[in-house]
């Protein structure tokens, strides 16, 4: 939030402040003398030590800055210097922009990357400035919003777009980048733990170099061996540890001239900079018959893919990790490393081996397509190396496919939340008008009987309204902002509970396995949504097996215990006890291709009209935001598996909560004088007239501001009614307000939005949710309630 900035505080000194002290001095001699001489020298002698008092708190006085206080220099707008501090804070690149877009202030990391340009103008295509555009209306609309991959001139950035201001007139830019890892800090934890421990039980000296030759870190064989007793703390460098003779072979000063004569790698910590930091590897060349195993155990305990080769262009030896990086399977070996690539770039691959194997040691990295996986290009890097017998190329390639499906995992994650944060606003919209039609079909309702002509007709259009909520909750549960009733159950109960519904829906054709595991822990869930999930689930199978003329589809419940996850060793399932439900069908299966959009609204595999595309979208929003996590595996003519895990819940399962009847119309009715306060006009008249035919009397309020208006002029309300999200002023921001001045008043909010995550925002007491779209009895029945004391 931005605040005015304060006027500056007067500080001139009094106007002749240096001529009153010494009058004030003269005038208190002059009454002492008088005091002396008409009454004695002790009234005398009181009157001076008043007087030099008065002198003290004089000059105090008169050197104290006065204070201004005049409100009126008050500044109108922020202060851009102090804005501009703040944002000189973060580390990445930040601005605020006004409504209009113009660029009101950046830090240096904004300038540097975009040289002032404004944000609205950085997009360098049509599908990112519609992308940015969306972030900004949902920064305009809900508070907040953002973008991914939105291409610009310099390079493809995340956006975080939020609203602030006093008026809310202004918008804050960031844009936030992942940390990289650093590889010095990995490698220096690798020699000082489990890798070095390795390397010292294989025989092997480790020890991790900068580039002036400080030591970093080193293995236990190493320090035994180099480092003086009681000299381990102190900064040592590695050439004072270690000499290298004549013939090219490295001693350790610490054994003197009669010491082992060993060999040494240096494996740098960045492949383009072999002089620089890196790991020196040394190993006794006098066990001749024992140095190639050395060196093979050596480079199999990289966690990076290095391989050895010789002058004439030839594999000598490659590590585990080579291997792996490059796909190279079983004991298959390769002749030249031409052979890893495609066709196009074995030309290149071989020259740059000729020419690092001949003349002076240097490096590179060149981008090439491996033969297979020829979409992603890799870097190889090939440096040359001298003194070490046959081996005069070392190959350096890092495998990089999960790096690669774990960016590919972030933008599906993040296309599936930009998906839901949209979805969840057309769902909330779509249901303001939903409310009103629904509720103008009620009260038509009222005024017609069973036997009018229009009766049906207005009873086709509820019914078609009812079906278009439930579309609307759909979306709701794909972006999580459902309403759930969650409660501590058994989920091999809820799969009893729907089990006989599902032999109705499956049909006779598809047989029904159900299987439950022991030992399954409470989980915390609303059972009718678990039920929709299940359902949706099962008739997904059914329509996958209908073509091949039946199947089996089984459901299967489970418990999965930490040490389990942890084996999993899956990087989004976290480690904890789950109980697990499996749904698996001997259908047509999913094609890889397809597998990863199977979970996104609106994509569907069937023929057109036969499905909304949004049954796996629900799945995905209910499981997500019970706190679940699902994962779909499939093969194409062998079937499909979906398994969701749903965290054990370790409290005390609750007291369910006794079922009321249905209230009838005389107990829906009401009295007193109830504020509304709608933005909507639509769904304003809606509930304005069906509280009024419930006994109520309705005073109207188009936004929060002017609800505050009218609690102030004194009326008295028996309760409060408002819409949630408003322009101007929201529902909550009103609320805080009229209960400064009414603290009993009751509360009733009106949302799209689901209660979980307005609860979680609203941090009020003693108020009362009513989703939309809501019928008038609905309507009727929440306002009765909150009316009721409890």
């Amino acid at each position: 939030m931005l605040h005015q900035e304060l006027p500056a505080i007067a500080d001139r000194p009094l106007d002749g402040d240096r001529l009153l002290l010494p009058a004030l001095a003269a005038a208190a001699t002059l009454s002492a003398a008088a005091v002396w001489f008409l009454f004695g020298p002790i009234p005398a002698m009181v009157l001076i030590a008043l007087a030099l008092v008065g002198a003290v708190a004089g000059g105090l006085a008169v050197r104290k800055p006065s204070v201004a206080s005049d409100a009126s220099t008050l500044v109108a707008g922020p202060d851009y210097a102090l804005v501009g501090a703040a944002l000189a804070l973060c580390d990445g690149p930040a601005a605020i922009t006004s409504t209009e877009g113009a660029l009101l202030a950046a830090n240096e990391a904004y300038r540097d990357r975009f040289d002032a340009v404004p944000p609205l103008n950085l997009p360098a295509d049509d599908e990112s400035g519609q992308s940015l555009l969306a972030a900004v209306s949902m920064a305009w609309r809900d508070g907040a919003g953002c973008a991914a991959n939105v291409a610009t001139l310099a390079g493809s950035a995340a956006i975080e777009v939020q609203r602030a201001g006093i008026r809310n007139d202004m918008l804050i830019w960031r844009f936030p980048s992942a940390p990289a890892a650093d590889p010095l800090a990995l490698t220096i934890q690798g020699i000082s733990g489990p890798t070095g421990e390795r390397l010292t039980r294989a025989g092997l000296l480790a020890a991790v170099v900068d580039g002036e030759g400080r030591l970093l870190a080193a293995n236990k064989l190493f320090a035994d061996r180099a480092v003086p007793t009681g000299h381990a703390d102190e900064n040592l460098r590695f050439n004072e540890l270690v000499e290298v003779g004549e013939d090219g072979l490295f001693r350790l000063v610490a054994e003197g001239e009669s010491g082992t004569a060993m060999r040494a790698v240096h494996v740098p910590v960045h492949p383009g900079q072999p002089n620089g930091v890196g790991t020196f590897m040394l190993f006794d060349s006098s066990e001749a018959s024992s140095s190639s195993s050395n060196l093979q155990a050596l480079l199999d305990m990289l966690p990076i893919g290095l391989a050895l080769v010789d002058r004439d262009g030839r594999f000598l030896t490659m590590n585990q990790a080579f291997r792996g990086a490059a796909g190279i399977k079983g004991n298959s070996k390769l002749v030249y490393p031409g052979d890893l690539v495609v066709k196009e770039d074995k030309a290149a691959v071989a020259d740059a081996v000729r020419r690092n194997a001949r003349g002076p040691a240097t490096s590179g990295d060149i981008a090439v397509r491996l033969a297979r996986d020829p979409r992603e290009p890799v870097a190889l890097t090939i440096g040359g190396l001298r003194g070490l017998g046959d081996a005069a190329v070392l190959l350096l390639l890092k495998d990089n496919s999960e790096e690669a499906k774990l960016k590919r995992q972030i933008a599906q994650a993040t296309k599936m939340q930009a998906v839901g944060q949209l979805a969840g606003g057309v769902a909330h919209d779509f249901n303001n008008i939903l409310t009103a039609i629904i509720g103008h079909c009620d009260l038509m309702l009222m005024r017609h009987t069973p036997g009018d002509s229009d009766y049906d007709d207005i009873q086709q259009i509820k019914s078609n309204s009812n079906r278009a909520a439930g579309l609307t909750r759909q979306l709701l549960a794909f972006s999580r902002q459902q309403t759930l009733r969650p409660q501590v159950l058994q989920l091999p109960d809820v799969v009893s509970e729907v089990s006989h519904l599902l032999k109705r829906l499956l049909g006779e054709t598809t047989v029904l396995v159900v299987k439950h595991g022991r030992g399954l822990g409470p989980i915390r869930a609303d059972p009718g949504q678990l039920e929709q999930v299940i359902i949706n689930l099962a008739v997904n199978a059914r329509d996958a097996m209908a073509n091949q003329g039946g199947g089996t589809l089984t459901i299967q419940t489970y418990a999965v215990r930490a040490d389990q996850v942890a084996e999993l060793g899956s990087e989004i399932l976290p480690v904890a006890d789950y109980t697990a439900l499996s749904v698996s069908d001997t259908g047509c299966g999913i094609p890889a291709s397809v597998l990863g959009k199977v979970f996104e609204p609106f994509f569907t595999t069937k023929e057109v009209g036969k499905g909304t595309g949004l049954g796996l979208s629900t799945v995905y929003g209910i499981v997500k935001q019970s706190g679940g996590f699902i994962f779909a595996d499939s093969k194409v003519d062998e079937g499909t598996r979906f398994v969701i895990y749903l965290p054990v819940h370790g409290a005390e399962e609750a007291p369910k909560p006794t079922r009321r009847g249905k209230e009838g119309h005389n107990e829906l009715w009401g009295t007193g004088t109830v504020l509304l306060v709608e933005d909507e006009p639509m769904v304003r008249t809606v509930a304005e007239r069906a509280l009024t035919r419930h006994g109520y009397s309705v005073v109207t309020a188009n936004n929060g501001q002017e609800a505050l208006e009218i609690l102030d002029r004194g009326e008295e309300f028996a309760l409060l009614i408002s819409d949630v999200v408003m322009p101007e002023m929201d529902g909550p921001t009103m609320v805080r307000e009229a209960r400064k001045t009414r603290p009993d008043l009751p509360v009733l909010f009106m949302s799209g939005y689901a209660e979980e995550q307005l609860r979680k925002s609203i941090d009020i007491d003693k108020v009362a949710f009513l989703p939309k779209p809501f019928s008038v009895q609905e309507l009727a029945e929440a306002a009765r309630k909150a009316l009721t004391p409890s």
